[in-house]
C-alpha cells in the first residue's frame, strides 16, 4: 500500500469503510428495507449507508471540492477545484438477491481550464468488498490492483476473446439495439458474460480477466473510474462511434488495441 498517493489513500480508506458497512448489510440482506426509484430501479438502506459514509469521509479530507452522488445528486464545490463521482454500491441487483458481486465505485474529475464544464478524470478507485479488492488508477501512474501492475490482454482474435455487457432489463436500455450488437458479435467471440456490476466488468477487463465490454445507457458514476482504469492499462474506451471522451457512459465499447477495432467494426455495422 505504499505505492498509493495521498489522493488514492484517502479514497481507499473511505471505500473500506463503507465496504465495511456493506458487508455487514450483505450478512443481513433479507431484513433491509427496500424501496423503487424507477421500473427496475431499486435502493435500499444499504446504499444511502454507504454513500453516507464516503460522502463523509471524502468531504473531511477535501472539503472544497464537489460531488456526483448515485443517491443524493450533485453537489456543488469550489468551481476551480476538483469532483468526487461516486457510486457507493454497484449492483445493488446483485446485492439484494444474495449474489456476491457488487462494488463501489469512486473517480477525480477536474474542471476544465477554461472553466466550461468538466475535464479528466485523473484518479479512480474501484473496490469489491467481498474479495476485498481494490483496484486502482490514477492519470500516467498506471492501473493497479492493490501494488500489482495491470494490464489488459493481449488477444488478438476476437474467435479467443471473453465479452462481457449488460443486457437491457425492464425500464433500462434498447433492448433491439443490444440485440443487434449480440448478433454481431457473439458469434465471433469464445464468449459473454453478463455479471451486473458495470463497474467489475471494466476493472476486469483493466485485469486482463474479460478482453472487452460493451454497454450503453449506464451513467457517469458506472463508468468513470472504469474508463480511467482501462486507458492507464492499455485499453481504449470509446462510444459506438469511436469517439473518445474522459467518461463514457451513453455508450461504451473498451478492449484492448487490436480488439477494439475489430469490435468497433462489427457494432458499427449492426447498427447501420
Amino acid at each position: 500500500m505504499s505505492m498509493f498517493s495521498g489522493l488514492v489513500r484517502v479514497m481507499e480508506r473511505a471505500a473500506r469503510k463503507a465496504g465495511n458497512r456493506l458487508r455487514r448489510d450483505f450478512g443481513e440482506v433479507e431484513h433491509l428495507q427496500v424501496s423503487r426509484k424507477g421500473p427496475a430501479d431499486f435502493v435500499s438502506k444499504a446504499d444511502m449507508r454507504a454513500e453516507r459514509i464516503l460522502y463523509d469521509e471524502l468531504l473531511h479530507a477535501r472539503p472544497d471540492w464537489g460531488f456526483v452522488l448515485e443517491e443524493a445528486g450533485i453537489i456543488e464545490g469550489s468551481p476551480d477545484m476538483p469532483r468526487w463521482i461516486v457510486d457507493p454500491l454497484d449492483g445493488t441487483s446483485n446485492f439484494l438477491h444474495g449474489i456476491p458481486h457488487f462494488a463501489i465505485s469512486i473517480a477525480v474529475q477536474e474542471p476544465r481550464l477554461d472553466g466550461k464544464g468538466w475535464g479528466d478524470v485523473t484518479a479512480a478507485l474501484i473496490y469489491h468488498p467481498i474479495n476485498d479488492e481494490t483496484y486502482w488508477a490514477e492519470k500516467t501512474r498506471g492501473a493497479w490492483l492493490s501494488d500489482a501492475r495491470l494490464r489488459v490482454s493481449a488477444r488478438s482474435h476476437l474467435s479467443d476473446a471473453l465479452i462481457a455487457t449488460g443486457i437491457p432489463f425492464q425500464g433500462h436500455g434498447d433492448f433491439a439495439e443490444w440485440s443487434r450488437i449480440f448478433g454481431a458479435i457473439g458469434p465471433e467471440v469464445a464468449g459473454i458474460r453478463r455479471f451486473g456490476a458495470a463497474s467489475l466488468d471494466m476493472a476486469y477487463v483493466a485485469q486482463g480477466r474479460f478482453d472487452g465490454f460493451w454497454e450503453s445507457g449506464l451513467n457517469d458514476w458506472d463508468t468513470a473510474a472504469g474508463c480511467l482504469l482501462i486507458r492507464e492499462a492499455g485499453g481504449f474506451v470509446s462510444d459506438y462511434r469511436g469517439r473518445s471522451n474522459p467518461i463514457h457512459s451513453a455508450q461504451v465499447l473498451a478492449a484492448n488495441d487490436k480488439l477494439h477495432s475489430k469490435m468497433h467494426k462489427l457494432l458499427a455495422g449492426s447498427l447501420r
